[in-house]
């Protein structure tokens, strides 16, 4: 039966209790109710939430974990942690993409993320030549989320030059490299997999790596209605590029030249100043705040409280994957504010008291409109995305409506998450992925061949 009755569910309103929730054999919620009647035989469970959104990945990268963490022989940052995903991404091929891809969802789901944008950018064989099928890649990421069950939110990404002033690409960039037609092929080869589970569309790299002519070609050849995203002002060497080239920061250059709306999320947005802060939260554009890799990578803190005080739309991604939880980049996302301003509870008004909810329903939010996909929410209509959380748990004992996000977000390391439904189907139960042992068999089999190469 496609259904389940929770004692708690948050709703776009607020916590509710006895919910019944149904939904349809293509995965879309039918009814929500509150204050209904447990019908006979209907599976149930204590505290239910929508399952959350991820809004940046680099699905390769999760092969990268934890193998980057060595000093070099000067300051190490951003741009030489980039010079060891190069060599990395040099050899990957499609069979080892997608067993990568597929390991990083499964993981994705069992921490609570029900969907997924992929910023996708190795199109190209490692000679740098298109595949036979220039879609290859990928489709390869496509079939990963078919066999986690994941939504995904497929962005093939338009990446051209190797910095501002239309430089040459340098021969480790060359699986990277492609123009706007080559996108738009990809985009169109992609078409027929479009579903409630599946969406396509685009995303210039940077202002580093697309020229704003480009940009402006592919935004007004995309359909209306499809996402698109772009990575911007992510360390301050960027910053200083942009003003050298353009006399702008990346952020006042990207309004300035192209008409940023509500289609729009700008990943990272880490460095901007107080006239970029009011720009962008007035565009409608959702800023992609990635907590975990923008702390790994020594990037910086976005300057979030002044954001939210205009208004600003926001949602989480894991980008490099060092975490799979969306609990950790919410922790981090408050603490990192907390540390900037010196105080408590930043994500929070007069009239919005509980910061973990507000955390999670404006991440949900953000992140449905990042997706371009009809996800974020418990109501009618909405995919049908959720968590059971295990409400044996101690963590959860004696929890209030008003105490459970609380726990979640901030009390512990254990993960709260026991099932998780995506888009109609049950895929994790019991905190186990219904293929975890076949997914991470595929993945050992794909890592222990790059992991001979990396050097």
């Amino acid at each position: 039966m496609n259904a389940l009755f929770a004692r708690h569910a948050l709703l776009p309103e607020g916590w509710r209790g006895d919910v019944l929730v149904e939904w349809d054999a293509r995965g879309a919620l039918t009814r929500v109710q509150a204050d209904a009647r447990a019908p006979i035989g209907v599976p149930r469970a204590d505290y239910v939430v929508p399952g959350m959104a991820n809004l940046h990945s680099h699905a390769f990268q999760r092969a990268l974990g934890g193998l980057t963490e060595h000093a070099g022989d000067g300051p190490d940052s951003f741009w030489t942690w980039r010079e060891l995903m190069y060599r990395f991404a040099a050899s990957i091929t499609p069979e080892q993409a997608e067993a990568i891809a597929a390991q990083l969802f499964s993981e994705c789901l069992r921490h609570g993320y029900t969907s997924l944008c992929e910023f996708h950018y190795i199109g190209r064989d490692p000679a740098g030549e298109l595949y036979a099928r220039p879609a290859e890649m990928a489709e390869r990421i496509a079939a990963a989320g078919q066999q986690s069950g994941i939504g995904l939110t497929l962005l093939p990404v338009l990446y051209s030059h190797s910095g501002f002033g239309e430089q040459a690409l340098k021969p480790e960039q060359r699986r990277f490299r492609s123009d706007v037609d080559t996108v738009l092929r990809i985009v169109e080869a992609l078409a027929p997999l479009r579903s409630g589970q599946l969406e396509v569309g685009a995303a210039p790299h940077s202002l580093r790596a697309a020229g704003i002519a480009q940009i402006r070609e592919l935004a007004a050849a995309l359909p209306k209605d499809r996402p698109l995203h772009i990575h911007i002002a992510e360390q301050q060497g960027e910053v200083e590029q942009s003003l050298a080239f353009s006399g702008w920061r990346p952020v006042e250059y990207l309004l300035e030249n192209i008409g940023i709306d509500e289609r729009w999320c700008l990943v990272h947005a880490t460095h901007l100043n107080e006239d970029e802060v009011r720009a962008l939260a007035g565009s409608g554009a959702v800023a992609g705040i990635c907590p975990t890799t923008e702390a790994n990578l020594g990037d910086g803190l976005f300057p979030l409280g002044e954001y939210l005080a205009l208004g600003g739309r926001w949602g989480i991604g894991s980008d490099s994957h060092v975490s799979q939880s969306p609990v950790e980049e919410l922790r981090w996302l408050e603490y990192g504010q907390r540390l900037a301003h010196l105080r408590r509870n930043v994500v929070s008004s007069s009239t919005r008291r509980d910061v973990a909810l507000n955390l999670w329903q404006d991440a949900l939010a953000g992140g449905a409109q990042a997706a371009g996909r009809a996800v974020g929410a418990l109501e009618a209509g909405r995919r049908a995305d959720l968590l059971v959380l295990d409400s044996a748990h101690p963590n959860l004992e004696g929890a209030l409506d008003a105490d459970v996000m609380g726990r979640l977000v901030f009390c512990g390391n254990d993960n709260l998450v026991r099932d998780v439904l995506a888009g109609g189907r049950w895929v994790v139960q019991g905190g186990r992925h219904m293929a975890q042992d076949t997914i991470a068999r595929r993945y050992r089999q794909a890592i222990n061949p790059l992991l001979e190469a990396r050097t």
